[in-house]
Parts: C-alpha cells; sequence; structure tokens
C-alpha cells in the first residue's frame, strides 16, 4: 500500500529504490530489534540515506511499521501460495512440507527471531490501529490458504469434516504462532514439533 502523503510532497520526486532500501531495511531491523527499539535513525543508518529522505516516503513511524507488514509478508507470500496451492501434491503432504521448510529456517537461524508479524502483534498491535489493521489482513490471508489445502483434503475424504475448514486452518495459525512464542523462549524446535503432531496426527487425522 502507497504513503497516502507521498503524491503530495513538494521537491525532487521520491526515488522508489530508496523506498524499497528503507523497506528492507525497516523489515531486518523490526524483526532483529522490535518496533520499539528501532528509531528511525537506525532505519535510515541502515538503509544508507539521509534522514530527511525517510520523510519522503513515509508519514511517520507508524505509518513506515504499517508498510513493513505488508514487505514482509509479500516477500513470502509468494512461495507460500506456490506451495499450498499445488495441486500436483496432496493437500496435507503440502501443509506438512511447510511447516517442515519452516523449521529449517528457524532452526538455521538459532531459533531467535519467530514470525514478525506474531511478534508485532504483541508488541504494537495494542497501540496502533494502523499496524493492527494491516496484521489482521496478512492472517486472513494466511489462513485462507491454509482453509484450501484443509477443504481439498476434507473432498477427498483425506480428514473428517466434523469441523469446517475455516475454523481448522484460523487455529492451526493460531497454534503455529503460539508455538514460535515457545520456540523462541526455549531456544529450541520442540514446540514446533510438538504443534506438529497435535496437528496432523490429532487435528487433521
Amino acid at each position: 500500500m502507497k504513503s497516502k502523503t507521498t503524491g503530495a510532497r513538494r521537491g525532487p520526486k521520491p526515488n522508489v529504490r530508496t523506498r524499497d532500501d528503507l523497506l528492507r531495511a525497516g523489515v531486518r531491523l523490526l524483526h532483529d530489534s522490535g518496533y520499539t527499539a528501532t528509531g528511525i535513525q537506525d532505519i535510515v543508518d541502515a538503509a544508507e540515506v539521509p534522514k530527511g529522505s525517510f520523510y519522503n516516503h513515509f508519514e511517520s513511524k507508524e505509518d513506515f511499521g504499517g508498510e513493513v507488514v505488508d514487505a514482509y509478508f509479500e516477500r513470502g507470500v509468494g512461495e507460500l501460495r506456490a506451495l499450498l496451492s499445488n495441486e500436483s501434491i496432496p493437500p496435507l503432504m503440502r501443509l506438512n512440507m511447510y511447516f517442515d521448510e519452516r523449521i529449517r529456517g528457524y532452526r538455521a537461524g538459532g531459533y531467535l527471531r519467530g514470525c514478525l508479524m506474531g511478534n508485532l502483534s504483541l508488541e504494537v498491535a495494542d497501540h496502533s490501529v494502523v499496524i493492527r489493521e494491516r496484521l489482521a489482513t496478512h492472517f486472513k490471508t494466511w489462513a485462507a490458504l491454509f482453509e484450501n489445502c484443509i477443504a481439498q483434503a476434507q473432498a477427498t475424504a483425506a480428514i473428517g469434516t466434523r469441523l469446517p475448514a475455516p475454523l481448522l486452518a484460523q487455529f492451526i495459525l493460531n497454534s503455529w504462532e503460539g508455538a514460535l512464542l515457545r520456540m523462541r523462549a526455549e531456544q529450541s524446535d520442540a514446540p514446533l514439533y510438538e504443534f506438529k503432531e497435535v496437528v496432523f496426527r490429532s487435528v487433521l487425522a
């Protein structure tokens, strides 16, 4: 989503590359250090641009935070959609592959950062309508991709239909985000494997 104020600003036309550099730096810094601990000066220093450039593209830090959420989600949603929509693979196997891939990634990263969307939900969502609305939108998109796999599995009788696919999808996403918090607290992938065991041996059995 573009900043509403960008077109109204006077002076040189904002540089799209600078904007992208700021967002990439923002994703990295907010993921590493959190929203509150990351200042605008930290962001422009990481992007190697003058501080004034920030305000050519973003009205405020809050506006920037909302766009960081968009950038973070959009960076991964293409690959996520490609895997979870791949009908050459059985639907439950797609889900299993997705979680296995994410567990490998978190293990490689030392269990340090978790999911930026989950982190910001805890840190900022109570205080920022802008960021909360972006998070809610992307969580819905993410859950809908899970829902599609689950509905296909139900249609082929791979799993039962006693609970509707939308409810199961929301439960699985909520549980995954909770498991990521435990992963960070314990510095271990045990909570993630416990999540998988319950989901695939009980919830989606």
